[in-house]
Order: C-alpha cells, then structure tokens, then sequence
C-alpha cells in the first residue's frame, strides 16, 4: 500500500511523463493530497490500466488541495537538454499550485531545488507515495491527451497508440515519411541501421 509523506506541512508529490520518447512535450504534475486521503487503486501510472487512469484523474482533479501541469515542448527540450527540460516541466507544476508547499518529494533521482523549499528524491516513489503516484496519473493522462491530439494532424505515425515512445511502428514511420516538427531533434530517431537516407 502507497503511504502519505508523514509530515505537518503541505507536501507536494511530483513526477513526469514522456522523457524517453521520441515526439512530443514531457509533461509533469504536481499535487498536494489532503492527509486523510487514501484510494487502493491509486499507483505508479505505468502500473494502472488506461480505465483507471482515467478514473483517477477524475478523483484527483477533485480531491486533491491542489494541482499543476505543464508541458514542456520539443523546442526546448532539443535546446536544454531532456533532463532538465523534465525538470523544467516539474517546476513549472509546482508553480501552478494554489498553496506553495513547504516540501517536495519528486519521483527519481534529479531534481534542482525550487524557490528553496526542501526537496527529496525517491526513487520508484510513484510506487510508495500517494501524492507522487498521483501526480504521475495526471502527467502520464494529461500527455496522452495531447500525443492523442496532434494524431489527428499526423496519424502515419500512430501516435494514438505509441504516444510518441519509439516503438518498431514509430522508427519505421520516420524512415518512409521522416520527421515532424512534433519530433525532438537532438534525439536519435532511428538506429544506426535504419538511417534517413541524405
């Protein structure tokens, strides 16, 4: 069972989605739980079927203290690097909170420290933490809106389906059609065998 971070001032939990794709923004969350909160279906959002998914946004949307989202697009990603454009994406969550926390807990191991309020990384903490599950739900739910989105204007790639992650699909629509302006440029689009032609 996912715990609540024991402490008396309001924590935020935050975590993003989409780092290792080839397409479109990555995207964070971040949410403050009520302390009383508890949900037995709430989990890492790699470990929740695409239902629930949606169910628990649902419910965070509304019982959470509050909560942000950003994207962070494929412009800035190729210019700062994804590392810290997941970064980037976390803090400008955090800043779209209605209450400024006075702790952070971040999925992973890298984070820069925001306005000075104490953070901590914890590794797979959308797997123990209720406020960092949560916001990886609202991330993984709020990027699969927007790769569902620009599928329209783009279907060949399919990214209705692969949301952008290389897949076999993916690589080999790259190869027969090229790249999109939803592409991220500094990153490898296809492997060295399946090379653009020039």
């Amino acid at each position: 069972m996912l715990k609540m971070f024991n402490l008396t001032c309001p924590v935020a939990g935050t975590d993003e989605a989409g780092r290792g794709c080839l397409a479109g923004p990555v995207t964070a969350a971040a949410v403050i739980l009520p302390k009383n909160f508890k949900n037995n279906f709430l989990n890492d959002s790699k470990q929740t079927k695409l239902s629930d998914r949606k169910k628990l946004k649902e419910i965070i949307i509304r019982e959470a203290i509050s909560y942000g989202v950003a994207h962070v697009y494929m412009e800035e990603i190729d210019e700062i690097n994804i590392l810290n454009a997941s970064i980037l994406a976390m803090h400008r969550a955090i800043e779209q909170l209605g209450c400024e926390p006075e702790h952070i807990i971040v999925d992973g191991n890298k984070f820069k420290p925001y306005r000075n309020i104490v953070h901590d990384c914890i590794i797979k903490g959308d797997g123990k933490f209720l406020s960092i599950a949560a916001a990886s739900i609202l991330a993984k739910t709020a990027r699969d809106e927007f790769m569902e989105k620009i599928h329209q204007e783009f279907p060949i790639y399919n990214w209705k389906q692969n949301k952008g992650y290389p897949t076999k699909e993916h690589r080999h629509a790259i190869m027969e059609f090229g790249s999109t302006p939803y592409h991220r440029k500094s990153f490898k689009l296809l492997p060295e065998q399946l090379k653009l032609p020039i």
